[in-house]
């Protein structure tokens, strides 16, 4: 148990911040669109890792092993920690994530953080949150 409080913890640092990044609209008027892009993609990956690491820890407390976030999340799933709206924005999130860390343009990054936008992560990851402390 004290190995997920560790990983729940980390997992709410990052979301606080990825929140703080996604929810401040008077960013655009301080900082380039370049800089946005930047630190709400890394905010992501950073945030998505605490997450899936968090949720490997919560389903081995139930007795559940799981190797892969995907497998994590099914696993959520057959649990009924989340739904398969959220399963299958968790799983778009995986490839997103893979995607980011291959990215090497400005234009790529752009595309992931219009995704991020679009398919509401912060809303995905605080169902995740608050389906852990349950």
């Amino acid at each position: 148990m004290e190995k997920f409080n560790r990983s729940y913890e980390r997992f709410s640092k990052a979301l606080k911040k990825f929140k703080e990044v996604v929810d401040t609209p008077l960013l655009s008027e301080i900082f380039s669109d370049e800089f946005i892009v930047e630190i709400t993609t890394k905010r992501f990956e950073y945030t998505y890792e605490a997450m899936w690491k968090a949720v490997k820890e919560f389903l081995r407390n139930r007795g559940l092993e799981c190797n892969s976030p995907k497998s994590c999340f099914k696993e959520l799933l057959k649990e009924g920690v989340i739904d398969q709206e959220v399963e299958k924005t968790l799983s778009e999130m995986v490839l997103l994530r893979n995607y980011l860390v291959h990215v090497y343009d400005e234009s790529q990054a752009k595309e992931i953080y219009n995704r991020i936008k679009e398919l509401d992560i912060l809303k995905t990851f605080e169902v995740v949150y608050r389906g852990l402390r349950s």
